[in-house]
């Protein structure tokens, strides 16, 4: 068909779809090869994500892609924030992870507050306060089962979860690591110091790239089972509202200004002004 292509996976958390993009005379061009359905599986009162069969939906995408189109430039996944899932020492999969609605951090953000003052939590991550946020759901597990995070040798969000599916390489990127409210987006890292004061393992929290850097390449196994070889799998910015404002088609530079309305699962609005001088 012509052109460069490449194929995002974009995941929401009520649906998924595959997104094939070719580059046709500095125009994009985009056709949806694959949609697939999403939401949370309940179990003894308790919700979950099902990542092996939104894993088989994202091969199944770069499959059709691949057959329709032919060789790929690159595949990129990304997906909704917060939400996260845990490696044992063998990078295994340890439990399924939990949906953010999943009742369990009731009274969390209280318990947090109590080792640090709401307003420092602010103060080093910027992010708005929600009881589904990762620091609140990660106390929660602490508190209901110590023996699960004592376990765990990595986390990830669920974006990097399936980049690490399709690459083996664990990574946190940067724009989805901000959803946690444990990330300093000034220093551009975790917040060490955070982590420490409410007791929770550093030594789980993952490498941190910038949006656009290629984890790796697809895994042999899935190269062929594909048919798309060992195409290049890059980290978009993964947190699916990041990836909607960077495709906002607005003036470069900075001299820009600009508003934006992203509206999925909730909404959104965001101001664009020129950096300061």
């Amino acid at each position: 068909m012509g052109g460069v292509a490449f194929l995002a996976v974009d995941l929401g958390a009520e649906s998924g779809r595959g997104i094939l993009g070719r580059l046709e005379g500095g125009r994009l061009v985009l056709r949806e090869v694959h949609r697939f359905p999403n939401g949370p599986v309940r179990i003894l009162g308790s919700l979950f994500w099902d990542p092996l069969r939104l894993h088989e939906e994202i091969v199944a995408s770069i499959g059709r892609a691949a057959a329709e189109e032919g060789p790929l430039r690159a595949v990129g996944v990304d997906s909704w924030g917060v939400d996260f899932a845990l490696l044992d020492e063998d990078g295994q999969l340890l439990g399924l992870p939990r949906h953010y609605r999943d009742p369990r951090t009731e009274g969390m953000m209280e318990r947090a507050f109590a080792r640090v003052p709401r307003e420092e939590i602010f103060a080093r991550t910027g992010i708005q306060f929600m009881p589904i946020n990762t620091l609140y759901q990660l106390l929660a597990l602490k508190e209901r089962s110590p023996g699960v995070l004592a376990s765990a040798r990595c986390l990830l969000m669920m974006g990097e979860l399936f980049l690490y599916f399709l690459t083996g390489r664990p990574v946190g990127e940067f724009t989805n690591a901000t959803t946690s409210q444990l990330f300093d987006p000034r220093a551009r890292g975790w917040a060490w110091d955070l982590l420490e004061r409410l007791d929770l393992p550093p030594a789980i929290f993952p490498e941190v790239v910038e949006p656009g850097t290629v984890v790796g390449r697809l895994l042999p196994a899935l190269a062929e089972a594909t048919g798309a070889g060992r195409v290049g799998v890059v980290a978009p910015a993964v947190h699916d509202t990041a990836s909607a404002v960077a495709a906002v088609p607005a003036p470069p530079g900075r001299g820009g200004r600009w508003a934006y309305i992203s509206s999925g699962t909730w909404s959104l609005v965001g101001l664009e002004v020129p950096a300061p001088v």
